[in-house]
């Protein structure tokens, strides 16, 4: 006997639709591998009524003050309080994730990012005017760009969501978001809880496939195309946007180094290095799966990781032992997969390298050693419960791997040497740094990379001015 799957909708001007078309995608939890629910496939129709509701919407909300603005944004952090467990239990039946962490690690800043955004509303402001010519004062407006068609990855669908509505939304901009085609469920459920406090037509999502993206950044409507996600995803957006010059917005792939020096205390680093490695099934931008160890502790540190990746465990969401679920979607499966199978001779698979269970996209937690710096594994990101161990002789050595990579998002620098953690930190070419840490963030600091990772800045006042535009204003005194 078949069950009814659930009906997902489109959020449009305030009100819940089906496609245009009627146009459906089925959406499949990565922890059964079964159907859940359908989805709107939204093609033209559906992006041209979102960017028109969105733009009717844009004069109404960029003249609203940024104290009203405030407080919509703190009575939304509310709202996720309140529904937190609805928003929980979406989001692990989009993804898989273990219900314990989700309720843990991402409810709390989610929320707090939004009321971060909700205090950079009140700081909407341009530099103290002045005399810069004689008998003319200059003045620096800092305006909201417009309307922005906005689209989220899977990897974390209800916090990306929050890093793109919530700083557009603050400094007074209208949001068309697109989720993933497999992760729609949670940020339907932000649309409802969203449609209660701000006005009609200032958020609107619509899901659907890649080709409901490309309509949306190639529609004449918004003027900013912001998108978090792959490489390739990435270089499409910029080259579509490049056509009407809209402002782009790229958070793109990583392949951060963790460069593990001699002096380090390898039991801490070990413990630390693995749950940023594994955490989220190695589906994170900035995780710590590129390990760089110094050759006098390679040996030890390697069978200290295999050993700590051989007791981390992966399930089902209610299972209070695991620290990661499944890979997304098959697709996925089938690309972690393929690394491993296509390994040179001289790799090591430490532990892992294989799929868990018949049902869902489990991966075990895997460690390969033995690798060089142009193979494949190295130089690609593997988006998955991977941790490759290379070995160095010194800091030169060091710096020349970790930047010998396209990405260029996070990286990590383990030492007890000041000096060289300075050193290190200058010498990285990455938009983050962390010392003897991996994967910590705050709403405060911004995220995001250089090359081909992408350009740009989440969270903190630097993702906050992204979604703003500059106007000078010049007055005659006469």
């Amino acid at each position: 006997m078949s069950t009814e799957l659930r009906r997902l909708r489109n959020y449009i001007n305030g009100e819940f639709r089906d496609a245009a078309d009627g146009r459906t995608t089925e959406v499949v939890n990565p922890a059964t591998g079964e159907a859940y629910a359908t989805a709107p496939l939204s093609g033209q129709a559906d992006v041209d009524s979102a960017m028109a509701a969105a733009a009717a919407a844009f004069p109404g909300w960029r003249d609203t003050t940024p104290a009203d603005r405030q407080k919509a944004l703190l009575k939304i952090a509310d709202a996720f309080e309140e529904r937190a467990e609805e928003l929980i239990a979406a989001e692990v039946e989009n993804t898989g994730k273990p219900t314990g962490l989700t309720r843990s690690e991402e409810i709390p800043p989610m929320v707090d990012q939004i009321r971060f955004f909700a205090g950079a509303a009140r700081m909407l402001e341009g530099r103290s005017a002045g005399e810069y010519m004689e008998g003319m004062t200059s003045i620096v407006r800092r305006e909201p760009v417009g309307v922005c068609a906005q689209v989220a990855p899977w990897n974390y669908p209800m916090m990306m969501a929050v890093w793109k509505f919530a700083p557009a939304i603050a400094a007074g901009n209208t949001v068309v978001l697109k989720p993933s085609d497999t992760t729609p469920a949670s940020t339907v459920l932000i649309a409802e809880i969203i449609g209660s406090i701000l006005p009609k037509g200032v958020f609107n999502v619509i899901t659907g496939d890649r080709d409901t993206g490309r309509m949306m950044v190639e529609h004449p409507t918004p003027a900013m195309a912001s998108i978090t996600g792959s490489v390739r995803a990435g270089m499409s957006v910029a080259e579509s946007a490049s056509k009407d010059v809209k402002r782009v917005h790229l958070e793109l792939g990583g392949k951060a180094p963790v460069v593990v020096f001699d002096d380090t205390d390898i039991a801490k680093a070990v413990e630390d290095i693995s749950v940023a490695g594994f955490f989220n099934a190695g589906q994170d931008c900035t995780a710590a799966t590129r390990v760089l160890v110094q050759e006098a502790i390679h040996d030890e540190f390697v069978a200290a990781l295999a050993k700590a990746a051989a007791e981390t465990k992966t399930g089902q969401p209610d299972d209070e032992d695991v620290l990661y679920g499944p890979l997304n979607n098959p697709s996925q499966l089938k690309q972690v997969s393929g690394f491993i199978e296509r390994l040179p001779a001289h790799a090591k698979v430490e532990t892992g390298g294989h799929q868990v269970g018949e049902k869902g996209y489990f991966y075990a937690p895997t460690v390969v050693s033995g690798l060089k710096q142009d193979d494949e594994i190295i130089q690609k990101e593997v988006f998955g419960p991977v941790i490759t161990v290379q070995s160095f002789s010194d800091e030169e050595q060091a710096v020349e791997w970790a930047n010998g990579v396209e990405y260029a998002l996070a990286s990590s620098v383990w030492t007890k040497d000041h000096g060289r953690a300075m050193r290190m930190s200058k010498n990285l070419d990455f938009g983050c740094v962390w010392i003897n840490t991996h994967i910590p963030l705050v709403a405060e600091m911004p995220h995001g990379g250089f090359k081909k990772s992408g350009y740009g800045k989440d969270l903190s006042a630097y993702g906050f001015d992204d979604y703003t535009r500059i106007k000078h204003v010049m007055t005659s005194l006469d």
